[in-house]
């Protein structure tokens, strides 16, 4: 959740920010007298059981002819402090409700609006020009014996496909290339559970506007994860970690799932927007200070990334509306898609604040020796849906497509991927 020092602070920044995202600027009021009320509650709490320790006392130094009459009294006072540890722990559950439901703070300078309000910050790269007809990804698939689409359709349903022979290599060619660019990096590599609780999936805020996008398997109480985030926020949990020598980065592999709830008729072409995708995950855990200085870095890695493989590319500060309920700053890197004409989202990284941290009660020790929650940011480093930017700007006349230098090593030098028939 958000910091509850902030809202009692500054509530107006908070209500800025709920503004700029669309969301509820009511939230923030009933938050505060929540807050009001649990902190009433607690100290009444408290000061019933100092009464209650101090009266004990009495009781233990009493004469017996009056201890009979004590004990009546300390029965009701302990009465009166279980009726009001009650009635503190109801209201700190109705504060974290309320404030739970405030999405994080945004970053000064995030764009206000939604999804089509973004700024671009900047593009990148030649635009791939042909003197031919270029084919699309799922036509280059298809000559190439790399993606078969029907039979994923047969299997499973709708948006799943098969990635067969050159498509499967240059899959995991360019995950092994994203996960060597992590490790030299620093980054310790991990392939995380795809299954999680409901508390870590609501700890890193996933279950909130988007719910409908989580597949959950009710018989288990478990949900798939959509991006290895959840279960590297999670990682941490409950525990006081140190990030004084620097920032602890986790890569985590995984398969992802997602239901693509509200899309239907959008991108029903091809493996662009799929249920099931392979995704690796850049994770920081960082001091709060250094947070922004992450985000850039994080972003570096996934434009050199880009860069390496021919792509052009541009960047975009996300909006606040179209940010996600965890994210305090996010930004989108997009591909040119040629047979499209536009750019398509292939990565993005958030800077989280402390709101995942809060949620997940992940903490660091300052320099006086308190605790208090880290940072935590996110980025993708490669995904599935690389490979249609790959094979649309690459291709060639006869539907072969070039392996860009930096995969060659991981295909065993193979430079041209030739169609089979």
């Amino acid at each position: 959740m958000i910091d509850p020092q902030l809202l009692r602070d500054d509530p107006d920044r908070v209500r800025r920010s709920q503004h700029a995202r669309g969301a509820s600027e009511a939230l923030v009021d009933e938050a505060i007298a929540a807050d009001a009320d649990r902190r009433s509650a607690i100290t009444a709490f408290e000061a019933l059981r100092a009464e209650q320790n101090a009266f004990g006392k009495t009781v233990a130094a009493a004469p017996k002819d009056e201890k009979a009459a004590l004990v009546a009294q300390a029965q009701q006072l302990a009465a009166d402090v279980k009726a009001a540890q009650a009635a503190a722990s109801e209201a700190d559950e109705r504060f974290v409700s309320v404030a739970g439901s405030i999405q994080n703070v945004i970053i000064d300078g995030v764009p206000p609006g939604g999804e089509d309000d973004f700024v671009t910050l900047r593009e990148v790269g030649e635009k791939p020009a042909f003197d031919f007809e270029p084919r699309d990804h799922v036509a280059l698939g298809e000559l190439l014996d790399a993606i078969d689409i029907a039979r994923g359709v047969k299997v499973s349903g709708s948006r799943f496909y098969f990635l067969k022979g050159v498509g499967a290599r240059l899959e995991l060619a360019l995950m092994n290339y994203a996960l060597d660019t992590a490790l030299d990096a620093g980054f310790t590599p991990l392939i995380t559970p795809t299954l999680v609780k409901p508390e870590i999936m609501s700890g890193t805020g996933f279950l909130g506007a988007h719910a409908d996008e989580v597949y959950y398997l009710a018989d288990d109480e478990l949900y798939l994860t959509g991006t290895s985030e959840v279960a590297l926020a999670g990682f941490h949990a409950d525990e006081i970690i140190d990030v004084s020598n620097g920032p602890l980065r986790y890569a985590g592999w995984s398969t992802c799932y997602r239901r693509e709830a509200g899309s239907y008729g959008k991108d029903t072409r091809g493996i662009i927007r799929v249920h099931q995708f392979q995704k690796l995950e850049m994770f920081s855990y960082i001091d709060p200070a250094d947070a922004e200085a992450e985000h850039e870095r994080l972003l570096a890695m996934q434009e050199g990334m880009l860069r390496s493989l021919g792509l052009a590319y541009r960047v975009i500060d996300t909006a606040a509306g179209d940010l996600g309920s965890s994210a305090a700053r996010k930004f989108d890197v997009e591909a040119w898609v040629p047979t499209q004409g536009a750019y398509r989202e292939l990565t993005s990284t958030s800077n989280c604040t402390t709101y995942q941290a809060r949620r997940l009660d992940t903490r660091h020790r300052g320099a006086e020796g308190k605790t208090a929650p880290v940072a935590t940011l996110n980025g993708t480093l490669a995904t599935t849906r690389w490979l249609v930017a790959l094979l649309e700007t690459h291709q060639r006349a006869d539907g072969s497509v070039v392996v860009p230098e930096s995969l060659r090593p991981y295909l065993r030098g193979l430079s041209v991927l030739e169609p089979t028939g």
